[in-house]
């Protein structure tokens, strides 16, 4: 008996380790042409775009069109799973209404020197709506055909059915003691079958609103009545990251302190080389948690109104030589946290500097970089340096589904952001 206590033991310690399947980002641009994609919760540039099931919540959408010829955009919702695999339902399953909408909603740019289209449009529509919860992906395509898909972006729809709370800790372990943080949280389930909450409740973790850096796909640590736990020091721990860095790009004309330089015509702004951190001390300023605002100093309306520049980032590594084996590219929000051939920094051997070179709306921009293995693109760090005490914010995503369910559903969604304070005294 207590051999089998002890492998039944060992195999709960190992599922418990299981780690989220290879996360697909659903936020993704496939055409060159557009530019600054914006979704998120009405009124609030930087929040993700949720939708609570039956509601009068609204999420705004806008991107710009650098070919001026208007053009009939059309958008449509593709339900998936927890991991953003498309499930196997017909469409009229989970929207209410018409399957396809066209984005009637557009402006020629006014003011600005590049010429572009601004669409617009506010989602839900009252005769196109989500009806179960779950993840969704929105897709922009043109002329109501779906193979010319444009973009797509990710969508939350809430059926709120559980409640949770969650705070941040330091991890025991010795090795990352000062610079991981790590989640502990337990949801509280109401009215809900939970015979087999191991099977049928699943939780994903989100730091900064990042996909790339999702964790989930792990037990329980407690099940206590409709209470999880999810205590285990293994699970849920995140590298604390530094402050994020900052580029205010709100005004062309008037240069900002992080801009080194600019042409003649305000087309090319150049970024102060930017330098490794890791060796620096944990200093605590307020940042953007890798998003981006857009908005202007000198106009009224930042999304048809604000202007474009080619912005040139330079990273200076350690003895300006390049990083051996390893690619590094620029990410945030501005990049989607892409890492292709667009956002990789180029290493110039003459200046001993990576460069890198974005078309970038006037806003206020925060950003950072990653080193990838060139044999192992699964290896990826941040060169800046791990720091217990960084501000993050951290979403928590509580997945339910059923025996008879065909999809799973969002029934929780919390937020905690690591510092209890403003002021930069306290943690």
């Amino acid at each position: 008996m207590r051999i089998f206590k002890l492998i039944t033991a060992g195999l709960l310690f190992l599922l418990v380790q299981q780690s989220l399947p290879a996360q697909t980002n659903p936020d993704v641009v496939y055409d060159t042409a557009i530019h600054t994609v914006r979704f998120h919760q009405y009124g609030d540039q930087q929040s993700m775009a949720i939708y609570k099931l039956n509601s009068a919540d609204k999420t705004e959408l806008h991107f710009d069109d650098m070919d001026t010829r208007v053009k009939s955009y059309y958008y449509t919702y593709q339900l998936c799973d927890y991991n953003w695999q498309p499930v196997n339902l017909s469409p009229f399953d989970f929207i209410k209404g018409f399957t396809q909408q066209r984005i009637t909603g557009y402006r020629f740019s006014s003011i600005a020197y590049t010429r572009y289209i601004h669409y617009q449009a506010v989602l839900p529509e009252t005769n196109s709506v989500p009806i179960r919860s779950g993840n969704y992906i929105v897709k922009v395509f043109l002329d109501g055909d779906t193979t010319k898909l444009v973009f797509t972006r990710a969508l939350l729809v809430l059926d709120s059915r559980a409640s949770i709370s969650a705070q941040v800790v330091q991890p025991f372990t010795p090795d990352r003691f000062n610079t991981h943080q790590h989640l502990k949280f337990t949801v509280n389930l109401e009215g809900l079958n939970t015979s087999n909450a191991s099977q049928q409740v699943k939780v994903v973790v989100l730091q900064n609103s990042r996909w790339d850096k999702a964790q989930g796909n792990v037990l329980p640590t407690f099940i206590r009545n409709n209470s999880l736990e999810y205590s285990n020091e293994g699970n849920f721990v995140f590298g604390g990251g530094k402050e994020w860095r900052w580029l205010d790009l709100r005004s062309f004309r008037l240069l900002s302190e992080r801009v080194d330089s600019a042409n003649t015509n305000r087309t090319d702004l150049y970024v102060k080389p930017d330098v490794d951190r890791s060796g620096q001390r944990y200093v605590y300023y307020a940042d953007l948690d890798g998003k981006y605002i857009v908005t202007t100093y000198e106009s009224i309306n930042p999304y048809w109104q604000g202007d474009y520049a080619h912005i040139h980032f330079r990273y200076v590594p350690p003895d300006n030589t390049p990083y051996a084996g390893k690619d590094l590219y620029l990410i945030g929000q501005l990049t989607d946290y892409q890492l292709n051939e667009n956002n990789r920094m180029h290493f110039n051997t003459e200046k001993g500097m990576y460069e890198n070179v974005q078309f970038l709306k006037q806003g206020y921009y925060s950003y950072g970089y990653m080193l990838v293995d060139k044999n192992d693109p699964s290896a990826r760090v941040e060169p800046d340096g791990n720091y217990w005490e960084t501000e993050n914010s951290y979403t928590v995503l509580v997945y339910y589904k059923s025996f008879t369910d065909q999809a799973d559903q969002l029934i929780g969604v919390s937020n905690i952001n690591t510092r209890s304070d403003r002021a930069g005294f306290s943690f």
